[in-house]
């Protein structure tokens, strides 16, 4: 299927592995030009090189920690009237709600809600204005069916999505759309991080761990990022216009409700 998005822009945040650069790899794919933004420079670097070579498009890298708002002001200068917007920032640590403190709360709050508020705000008026937009938000299946050990991320993605649920329906009128993707269990560093986590938890290897997961799995297995960014390259589409406010759950059937 061809998008009918070739040419146009995009910023994508947290993109130097994982679902961000699957979602910038997809977007580029299609012809979209990029800027892409990670706090690593090294790895962003190697990144841009190779979505610019295997597809040919623009790839600018904006290494800055896109949670402050310095960070925020490199990215929005070297794109700043981006026709797709990415937000996606690395997931607060696991834990126990008990261990905390008050430093730990806002760290998550302003990665996970605040900071791809404050980079829509920067945007959308602009995509009001042309006509066109796309903004897809990487959250977590944690906001449909919580993880305990993930209270962080659960409570400041939640926000973001209440947020989104009211902003999307006043923006898809002008053909700006905002959805949130849910990512399950994929193949990524977070998945290792969340997994030997839960096997200190327990007193196990990680190696168990990760098999009792695959094996919970309707699918019996971890997703492909590359799954993963196809379906953020769909929904930022010409053809995606109708599709706003949504929480597209990409899990392989782990979430058991009937909504």
């Amino acid at each position: 299927m061809n998008l009918n998005i070739k040419g146009r822009k995009a910023i994508v945040c947290g993109a130097s592995k994982g679902l961000g650069r699957a979602c910038a790899l997809a977007l580029a794919e299609e012809g979209v030009d990029l800027v892409i933004n990670a706090r690593s420079p090294e790895a962003l670097e190697i990144t841009a090189k190779e979505i610019s070579e295997q597809t040919g498009v623009s790839v600018q890298a904006v290494a800055a920690d896109i949670t402050t708002e310095v960070g925020r002001a490199q990215v929005l200068a070297a794109c700043p009237d981006p026709d797709i917007l990415v937000t996606n920032a690395g997931g607060p640590p696991p834990g126990d709600f008990r261990d905390w403190d008050e430093k730990s709360w806002h760290d998550a709050v302003d990665a996970n809600m605040l900071t791809p508020i404050f980079l829509m705000q920067a945007v959308v008026d602009g995509m009001l204005e042309r006509g066109f937009g796309r903004i897809v938000n990487i959250t977590s299946s944690a906001v449909k069916a919580p993880i305990s050990i993930l209270g962080l991320s659960n409570g400041a993605r939640t926000g973001l999505t209440g947020f989104v649920a009211g902003l999307s329906r006043e923006t898809v009128a002008k053909n700006v759309t905002i959805n949130n993707l849910l990512p399950g269990s994929f193949e990524t560093d977070r998945l290792t991080s969340t997994v030997e986590s839960y096997a200190k938890k327990l007193g196990v290897t990680a190696d168990q761990v990760r098999q009792q997961q695959i094996e919970a799995s309707p699918a019996k297995r971890f997703g492909d990022p590359a799954e993963f960014g196809a379906m953020c390259a769909f929904i930022c589409g010409a053809q995606a216009g109708f599709i706003t406010g949504q929480n597209l759950l990409l899990d392989g059937g782990a979430y058991p409700g009937t909504f």
